[in-house]
């Protein structure tokens, strides 16, 4: 296991204490919404690590391939859910923001599954939209974190990036979809 690798495996294992120190969190345990938002900026961080050590070692790989984007969408939508339930938060998500959010990465996984099984294999990479929409959903969930006045404007520009780079996914896994037929086509 290379180090990319070890760095997205610890950004998965870092979700189930961030998602405890919500959970137990209350106005009287405020020190967990910090722990909260330490464990998150942390993991957040290892994102954009893990990616860099990877190209700069050359040490992309297959599993790394999976690893990255899992660990991902399991740290921003256990992020975006628990920032959502909590009703010990002052500021929190409104159910539709977690809904477009949830939807996105639903929809690329099935776009991502249906590809696989058609084409029987897949080639995943984030795009430039993909990665936007990663960081402007990373600054929302810090945002709600410390309980930010205007959070609302980070959960907003977070919601548009996520239907622009959604609609991105959608039109790049039809064209992969219509290429192999075409390719199919003109044998």
């Amino acid at each position: 296991m290379n180090i990319a690798n070890k760095i997205s495996t610890f950004r998965i294992l870092s979700v189930p204490f961030f998602i405890a120190s919500l959970v137990y969190y209350t106005p009287e345990r405020d020190y967990l919404r910090i722990v909260a938002l330490v464990i998150f900026i942390i993991a957040a961080l290892s994102d954009a690590a893990d990616g860099y050590m990877a190209r700069k070692s050359k040490q992309q790989s297959k599993a790394g391939l999976i690893l990255d984007p899992l660990g991902d969408k399991l740290l921003l939508m256990s992020a975006f859910i628990s920032l959502c339930v909590d009703s010990h938060l002052g500021i929190r998500f409104p159910l539709w923001v977690i809904l477009i959010v949830i939807s996105r990465d639903v929809i690329i996984i099935l776009g991502a599954i249906v590809i696989h099984v058609v084409k029987q294999r897949i080639n995943i990479f984030p795009t430039r939209w993909g990665k936007l929409t990663t960081i402007f959903q990373m600054s929302a969930v810090i945002s709600v974190l410390v309980q930010f006045k205007f959070s609302f404007i980070f959960w907003q520009l977070a919601v548009i990036f996520t239907v622009v780079s959604g609609i991105d996914y959608i039109k790049r896994g039809f064209q992969v979809l219509y290429a192999l037929d075409n390719s199919r086509n003109s044998h």
